[in-house]
């Protein structure tokens, strides 16, 4: 990083003229992005222009507009979570309140443009503004808009998204049943689309399909917990591999063990980002057309790898935000060429109703990064055999590139709907991939050792060629896919393995980067641990117990989690070969003194979605006034609380509590959307263990404006109580005190389910990844280039 700051510094120098440009245009990086500006950099690029219209990707008439949009700063894009009951009335509020004080507002002397949803999207759940991030922070005007987009995305009820990335997930068409494997998926944007689609009936806890995220880089993987925590799915499972060499799973299908074939894979590679030029501008400078030589070979090999492990009739996306054909279509030709019909493109023209793209192009050149052309291989010089492959080549013969559809494709260009570029091509498996059907027997050499040795990841910048035998080495063959499954049974056995554990893989299997994980352990049936919490909080007896885990092996349990049985049947079969990050939702946590209340464990909120339909007792129904107040005050006495509550709450014992809301359909000015908090029952009040940005979207919804706390008595201040009590608006606390009284204890009241030391209403979340990995405590504080939610 100091050489980069040295050369800009120096480039400063150069051309203090442009300072004004760069800074209005900010940049950003990733999904997410970086606030601020380059001033130093111009947007231009001779030989990024020579390359494309020379190929053609912009219909004819209209480069003029494709590079003037490429030099404007990308709109703000965000998408409210669809699977939420509340995501209506997250919806009716941004229209009716924040976008309606929109409406006549100015900034600097300029109208500011109303936000508008984006045409192509689903239920209007996804908007588009031109305000940018530059003038949401600083404008004063805009902060209260601010301070909801912050605390709405760190509550995983809004993501702040470029509108092209939203595409991949919607076509792949993925429902609640589906095997999901996302193969690249920090810092998981398109992850979270994917755990709402799952999601998609509230009314089910555990939908049989699952994700499991997958990312190489083991930093950033933490960062795609964080993202995928907000969900609160038990679901979701990260893990940390090479995408183009990820491990076969296994799970166990009546007592056999089978391999685990996905319905549902996004293949969102790496690239070399020209699709990304409005938000990260320094691809301006740095563009050349050796990044795609470079990356081509590794993508070929996630997409092929991919595409073995898919399903048959499953559907695979491969997407890049890139608009480089050596990238795109080389890629899907030399995929669709070598899978000899097992895969096809799909038709999906018809899918997202109002996006506007350009079919993928038929034909096309490979140019080197001095600017030298070649239109086939065999007019490639021996020389340039590393850098240039044959995949990189249309084909040659009509007939075969016909029958390929390659018009199927999609290339989004910014110009025509504002946004970044991108391509997106959708396929579908119709059989097994060919080099699974020619080998008739079971290799010599164990899977693993195979695996390891044929599917070591080549180092991008090679370029070499790559064998489909290679490629793939199935570990089980027979004459298809399907009938691989039946040899695996004796390969894995393992005696030391303990029941129920799932620990990291052994070194000598696969070297470990990064952090080591603490083991997954599933609570055994005879564990004394559970009657208890049975029994206290009346669990129904379908309650599925085996799915409940911990994270350590040793001393007491302090949180317990929970998982679907598909993720504990993924998670008991491979644990030896798979490197796990975090899977599963808490749903208990250890109260020390819980013992006295008959209960050692009360109820975590980030859980309780999941919990609260098996739960049948200790549950009280509130009001929406009783509601505002237990979520503004810190520990309200029962007198506050009204009759009806106080009659509930006066015969239950100390101890965790559930306070449920049911909306009032006679009345619809009320919220209308169901609440589940978790709640302690003192000695003669009540207090909830809610997070600050989930206490303040609840507000929100029920029209309060949220705006600020008293310090000393953790109350937070509202448009009401602030009238009632005539408190200055800008008073804000750093969040609730650990050890008031009633709270289970002082431990407790610091833990995550509690609001002490959440930020403060408008205050930018952190630039750290900060993530609780089980009972253990451990925790990662990794300053995250790219991210801001």
């Amino acid at each position: 990083m100091g050489r980069r700051s040295r050369g800009r510094r120096l480039q400063q120098q150069q051309r203090p003229e442009d300072a004004e440009d760069g800074a209005e245009g900010g940049g950003k990086r990733g999904e997410a992005g970086w606030e601020g500006g380059y001033p130093e950099i111009v947007k231009e690029n001779k030989l990024f222009e020579h390359y494309y219209q020379e190929l053609k990707i912009v219909p004819e008439g209209e480069w003029g507009q494709f590079m003037d949009a490429l030099r404007e700063p990308l709109p703000a894009t965000l998408r409210i979570t669809g699977y939420k009951s509340h995501a209506k009335e997250i919806l009716h509020c941004l229209k009716n309140k924040y976008f309606k004080e929109l409406e006549d507002l100015e900034v600097d002397g300029q109208k500011v443009e109303v936000p508008q949803p984006l045409s192509w999207y689903p239920e209007e759940l996804a908007w588009h503004t031109n305000l940018s991030r530059k003038i949401l922070r600083k404008s004063p005007q805009l902060e209260k808009f601010h301070q909801f987009l912050v605390s709405e995305t760190e509550s995983g009820n809004i993501s702040r998204q470029e509108a092209v990335s939203m595409i991949p997930p919607l076509l792949l068409n993925v429902r609640p049943h589906h095997k999901i494997l996302d193969m690249c998926a920090a810092p998981g944007s398109k992850t979270t689309q994917l755990i709402e689609m799952l999601h998609a009936d509230m009314n089910v806890p555990f939908p049989e399909g699952f994700v499991i995220a997958n990312d190489v880089d083991n930093k950033r993987c933490y960062l795609l917990v964080h993202q995928a925590k907000r969900l609160s799915s038990p679901c979701i499972m990260v893990v940390n591999h090479d995408a183009s060499s990820i491990p076969r799973l296994q799970i166990d299908v009546d007592g056999r063990k089978e391999i685990l074939f996905y319905d549902r894979i996004l293949c969102d590679v790496p690239c070399s980002g020209d699709g990304t030029m409005r938000k990260n501008i320094d691809v301006w400078k740095k563009w050349t057309t050796l990044n795609s030589l470079q990356l081509h070979g590794l993508q070929l090999r996630i997409a092929t790898r991919g595409a073995e492990q898919l399903a048959e009739g499953g559907r695979m996306v491969y997407s890049t935000c890139s608009l480089n054909p050596i990238e795109d279509e080389a890629v899907i030709a030399s995929l669709l060429e070598k899978s000899e019909g097992a895969l096809e493109l799909a038709d999906v023209s018809n899918e997202l109703p109002g996006l506007k793209w350009m079919p993928g192009i038929t034909q096309w050149k490979v140019m080197t990064k001095d600017g030298q052309w070649f239109t086939d291989w065999d007019a490639v010089p021996h020389s340039r055999h590393t850098q240039i492959r044959p995949t990189m080549f249309p084909l040659k013969d009509p007939e075969k590139l016909q029958a390929m559809h390659l018009e199927r494709c999609l290339r989004i260009l910014p110009h025509h709907q504002n946004t970044g570029g991108f391509f997106v091509a959708v396929l579908v498996k119709k059989s097994s991939m060919p080099w699974n059907k020619r080998q008739p027997k079971l290799q010599g050499k164990s899977a693993e050792t195979r695996e390891s040795t044929q599917l070591s990841p080549a180092d991008p910048t090679e370029g070499k060629p790559t064998d489909p035998s290679k490629l793939e080495s199935p570990s089980f063959t027979g004459t298809g896919d399907t009938e691989i499954a039946h040899a695996t049974e004796d390969l894995e056995n393992n005696g030391s393995k303990k029941d129920g554990v799932c620990g990291p893989p052994p070194s000598k299997k696969m070297k470990l980067f990064g952090f080591k994980e603490d083991p997954f352990v599933f609570i055994p049936e005879d564990d004394p641990l559970f009657p208890p919490i049975e029994k206290f909080y009346a669990l129904d007896p379908s309650f599925p117990r085996m799915n409940l885990l911990t994270r350590t092996t040793e001393g007491k349990k302090r949180q317990l989690y929970m998982v679907s049985k598909e993720l504990r049947n993924v998670l008991l079969n491979n644990s030896e070969k798979m490197k796990v990050i975090n899977t599963g939702i808490k749903v208990w946590c250890r109260n020390n003194s819980g013992e006295e209340f008959d209960c050692a464990f009360r109820l975590a909120q980030e859980g309780i979605y999941t919990l609260y339909p098996f739960i049948n007792s200790r549950i009280i129904t509130v009001s929406m006034e009783d509601v505002k107040i237990l979520l503004t005050q810190e520990n309200p006495f029962f007198r506050k609380l009204s009759s009806e509550t106080y009659s509930q709450a006066k015969d239950l014992a100390k101890g965790s509590i559930v306070l449920k809301y049911e909306p009032d359909s006679a009345n619809p000015d009320a919220l209308q959307c169901p609440i589940v908090l978790c709640g302690w029952r003192g000695k003669a009040s009540i207090r909830t263990f809610v997070p600050k940005n989930e206490r303040l979207h609840y507000l929100r919804m029920m029209g309060l404006e949220v705006l600020g706390e008293k310090k000393k008595e953790g109350v937070i201040l509202t448009n009401e109580s602030a009238v009632s009590t005539g408190q200055p608006e800008n008073e804000v606390t750093e969040g609730q005190r650990a050890g008031e009284p009633n709270s289970p204890d002082a431990e407790e009241a610091n833990s995550p389910d509690v609001t002490a030391g959440c930020d403060p209403a408008g205050v930018h979340p952190p630039r750290e990844n900060t993530e609780r990995i089980g009972p253990g405590e451990k925790k990662l504080t990794e300053h995250v280039p790219g991210y801001r939610p």
